[in-house]
């Protein structure tokens, strides 16, 4: 007979198996499968939203409990041979029973678990239970277990597999889950099915090739494994494993969004017995070559990700699970974030260790936006043991989800950990550890002969940050890749160019999420940055004396909470723009930049470039422009200016350059045309600045401009604290109807990175662009979605319009 699944997803309910500092709850809560604890106490107003005020707090006592889900479900003797339960996310610690047999014990959030329950199902009526124990409880039993390890972060996690970042990060509350995260089926077949099918998908000259390495259970005389991809078909008799090769003649190739198109491909696999299907495996997948340019030079070691001999300028940002409670991460949610991040100009998103291996959904959403995607092994900021329990949880989650992932075309590499081998190095773990293991034999033994075994058409790399040799400093700027945080958290962001880093995979600034989300999840009265709300959203050790911190040198202090918000957001935004145009400028020594990061999985201060409630900041219209394939900057070079053309298009990018020297008045002072700068295709073009343009008589009162065709680069001779800045003045015309808005603005002085925040006006306006520059006179149009009416008088008041002169005079 043919595999079938029934999925077990209505009729679930809760128990308190195990209440600790619990208020009094109902026998049996309903719940939601795929869900955990807290959304099904929220739904049924047992608990306050985590998310609001300082409600984290108060919901503590959840994950301090012991959970039990119950089911009761019908079954009927369909013939099948075998039927076992199939459970993909048991979140984390959990007992399960079916009619009260014990089928079955788990400790892995991160793989899936399959039980045979044949001989426990009975006609009729059946009870599945599935007892979760609190994650605390279980973390204090193996910190016995386990001899001290460094963490970076209170809690267990590096001595589970679970994730980490549930027990708090310095972006994320500690909301410690439990429950059923991704949907339990019940599978029946006969004779065999399909354990696992790996495709090794490559491309050999015009010619792509899949070999398809299929495990079958069971056995049955005759079976015959049948691949079929873009109308190739190949057969093969199976016994136990089996593995055989489709040749696709001149496929269209899958590329990164901006080098080329994304075809994908239906790849099926069937486990036939004469005409009959017993089992089938499908996916859609792309052809494309992918490798890890490591080689040596004048500069060091670099760091290039290649694909289809292609070198990759990376132009990435951080994924971090998009949300605490990871069922509500829904398929279109992804599609949705994926999206912004592509708008952004964004082409990677490196999927962080301290979060999960996404469902399925995000790669597939990745695959058709053409987004590389670099994933982490889980392993974050912190000493893992090689003995015990863990090494054997650890393998095998980890070849279930090489084998889930590997038919993406979009997943481009894989990484060992996030910051362990820095740690060990710089963190004054080796004391602490007095000889103990913390898990370098994942990263330089277990992990990439996993990767090597079952995934031999991608490269790995041990570690973000690492030199690639243990003998170099893992977070050496010249080999391999590197995370910038001393910027941030000791220094200021001008000092981002003080280095050239081979490939930047972490680097960030913070700054408060839009006001329509603080206001919507803080309600302190007055609100102010040290209230009691906004204090608790702010997990930063000293991240609001960091803020404040930043702004010295480049803006003045805030006066009030308005000012404190624009300041901090826009502070954030020249950050990553100079890191950024800085990186770079110095293409192809620098081949990446992954800021940290895109999203966040909650309302909080942070370095996210889209809030916890998906609403864009003004660093993601900066990262929008920053990453734009044309980009045109002005970067020192010594004691001189040079004009920078980064192209990263297929197509060489040339014309004629003006390059002005202007009051703010808009009087030009100095002005000066090359005839043609030339940036060949995935390269960058460069010219000198010559002095009489480039050599201001006023630093206070004058600036640069540079213009190639449709894009310009600016350029001030010193920060905004010591410029003297107009007073803003700005005639503003509104048109539309319904919800959507054209505001054009007619500058009458300059107007330096202006921003319409009309999210002031309604939580669900939202604008088109930020951050814009005007010359007096200059004219601009702005596309804004709005549930309200807007008006001219709306739009032209503090808080709604903002630009950096009015910090400056005010």
């Amino acid at each position: 007979m043919t595999l079938t699944r029934r999925v077990l997803e209505t009729d679930w309910t809760l128990t308190c198996a195990r209440p600790v500092g619990a208020p009094e709850l109902p026998d049996a809560i309903p719940a939601t499968v795929p869900g955990t604890v807290h959304t099904d106490l929220l739904a049924a107003r047992l608990i306050p939203d985590p998310y609001l005020d300082l409600n984290e707090i108060a919901v503590d006592w959840v994950g301090r409990c012991d959970w039990r889900y119950d089911l009761a479900f019908d079954w009927h003797d369909n013939g099948a041979g075998q039927v076992d339960l199939v459970c993909p996310g048991l979140d984390t610690f959990a007992r399960l029973s079916l009619n009260g047999t014990l089928i079955g014990e788990t400790a892995n959030m991160n793989r899936t678990f399959r039980f045979d329950v044949s001989a426990l199902l009975r006609e009729g009526e059946n009870t599945l239970s599935i007892l979760f124990e609190s994650a605390w409880t279980r973390g204090e039993q193996l910190a016995s277990q386990y001899e001290p390890r460094p963490n970076n972060y209170p809690g267990p996690a590096n001595l589970m597999r679970k994730m980490a970042c549930n027990f708090g990060w310095d972006w994320g509350p500690t909301l410690v889950t439990a429950g059923i995260w991704q949907s339990i089926t019940l599978e029946s077949w006969s004779e065999a099915r399909l354990a696992s099918v790996r495709p090794e998908i490559t491309v050999h000259g015009a010619d792509g090739h899949v070999r398809i390495s299929a495990e079958i259970v069971g056995g049955t005389p005759g079976a015959v494994l049948r691949g079929t991809v873009a109308g190739v078909t190949s057969e093969l008799p199976v016994e136990g494993l089996a593995s055989f090769d489709l040749l696709v003649p001149e496929p269209q190739l899958w590329w990164p969004h901006g080098l080329g198109g994304q075809p994908l491909y239906d790849l099926t696999v069937e486990l036939l017995r004469g005409e009959e299907v017993l089992d089938t495996w499908s996916r859609r997948i792309g052809f494309r070559s992918v490798r890890l340019d490591t080689g040596s030079d004048a500069h060091g070691t670099a760091f290039t990700i290649v694909v289809n001999d292609v070198p990759v300028y990376v132009c990435g940002a951080n994924w971090i699970p998009d949300d605490c409670f990871l069922p509500r991460v829904t398929p279109d949610r992804y599609r949705a974030r994926v999206d912004q991040a592509k708008r952004a100009n964004i082409n990677l998103l490196r999927v962080w260790g301290g979060g999960i291996y996404e469902t399925d959904a995000f790669y597939e959403a990745c695959n058709e936006a053409g987004m590389l995607v670099w994933q982490d092994f889980l392993f974050a900021c912190a000493a893992y043991p090689e003995e015990g329990d863990l090494p054997a949880e650890i393998e095998a989650e980890a070849r279930d989800n090489i084998v889930r992932l590997m038919p993406h075309p979009a997943l481009v590499l894989w990484n060992g950990n996030n910051e362990n081998i820095w740690g060990w190095v710089d963190w004054g773990w080796q004391a602490a550890l007095e000889g103990r293991t913390w898990g370098l034999g994942y990263y330089l033994d277990l992990l990439p002969r996993l990767v090597a075994e079952l995934d031999p058409t991608r490269p790995y790399w041990a570690g973000s940050p690492y030199s690639g040799s243990m003998d170099i400093h893992p977070n050496n700027p010249a080999h391999g890749c590197t995370h910038i945080w001393d910027v941030w958290n000791d220094i200021g962001y001008e000092h981002y160019r003080g280095s050239i880093p081979r490939f930047a995979s972490e680097f960030g600034w913070q700054a408060p999420p839009t006001w329509a989300t603080l206001s919507q999840s803080v309600h302190d009265q007055p609100m102010t940055p040290t209230s009691p709300g906004v204090w608790h959203h702010q997990k930063a050790t000293i991240g609001n004396g960091k803020l404040l911190r930043g702004l010295a040198g480049h803006l003045p202090s805030p006066q009030s909470m308005d000012d404190w918000h624009f300041a901090t957001q826009l502070n954030q935004a020249r950050a990553i723009r100079l890191a950024v145009e800085h990186m770079r400028s110095h293409r192809p020594v620098n081949m990446g930049a992954i800021v940290w990061q895109l999203n966040d999985c909650w309302p909080v201060t942070s370095w996210s470039a889209i809030d916890g409630y998906g609403r864009l900041k003004p660093l993601w219209y900066a990262m929008r422009a920053v990453y734009a394939p044309h980009l045109l900057t002005i970067q020192p070079r010594g004691e001189e200016l040079y004009l920078f053309a980064a192209n990263e298009r297929t197509l060489f990018w040339r014309g004629p350059v003006t390059i002005k020297r202007l009051r703010f008045d808009g009087t030009v002072l100095a002005e000066w045309t090359h005839w043609r700068l030339c940036a060949d295709r995935l390269d960058i073009g460069s010219l000198a600045i010559p002095a009489a343009v480039a050599t201001p008589g006023d630093p206070a009162r004058e600036l640069l401009i540079a213009t190639m065709h449709d894009s310009t680069a600016y350029h001030y001779f010193a920060e905004d604290i010591a410029l003297d800045l107009p007073k803003p003045k700005v005639e503003i015309d509104v048109e539309g109807e319904g919800q959507q808005w054209r505001v054009t603005l007619r500058a009458r002085t300059l107007l330096k990175d202006l921003c319409l925040f009309v999210d002031r006006t309604h939580p669900d306006a939202e604008i088109d662009d930020m951050l814009v520059t005007l010359l007096p006179g200059e004219t601009r149009s702005f596309l804004v979605t709005s549930p309200v009416p807007l008006t001219a008088e709306i739009l032209s008041s503090k808080p709604v319009f903002r630009c950096a002169n009015d910090l400056v005079q005010g």
